[in-house]
């Protein structure tokens, strides 16, 4: 809980029911910055991890971790995805960065890891391409491209 409150109290986190709140995708990449035990759980799907992009960490010595909330193409749902996450990540200390496409998948994935024991669940709120903008297109109007955070094509 100790970490939960340090980040809270230093970074600007709105308030969301079921976890420990929103975070701007700035907000996300100082924590990633500060907190050398931060993750970034990329909830997207192999598609846009594929042909969309993923957040670029090299220059803070860390990779995302790759977890589908939902799988493509049936995009159900991935019963694995909190035994796999709880597997790879055991310390339930451990500051939590969840990124989706919008914000809405990597809300309930940081829902679901809450309910699993973790203290600090953050959603990046708007995702990697935020919402569509004027002309229908994501990656302008919000989100982590928008905000100009490292990413890369694969």
């Amino acid at each position: 809980m100790a970490k939960d409150n340090k980040i809270a109290g230093t970074y600007e986190v709105s308030p969301a029911a079921g976890y420990a709140g929103d975070v701007a995708p700035t907000t996300a990449w100082k924590i990633l910055s500060e907190q050398k035990d931060a993750v970034l759980i990329d909830c997207r799907t192999r598609a846009e991890w594929n042909y969309v992009g993923l957040p670029d960490l090299e220059t803070l010595a860390k990779k995302a971790a790759l977890i589908e909330w939902q799988v493509f193409p049936s995009m159900q749902p991935n019963p694995e995805f909190v035994a796999a996450l709880s597997g790879a990540l055991p310390d339930k200390e451990t500051p939590l960065l969840f990124l989706c496409r919008s914000g809405v998948r990597s809300a309930a994935a940081a829902k679901a890891m809450t309910a699993a024991g973790y203290s600090t669940c953050l959603n990046v709120a708007d995702g990697f391409e935020g919402p569509l903008d004027a002309q229908a297109k994501r990656g302008t109007a919000g989100g982590w491209k928008a905000a100009g955070l490292p990413w890369r094509q694969t």
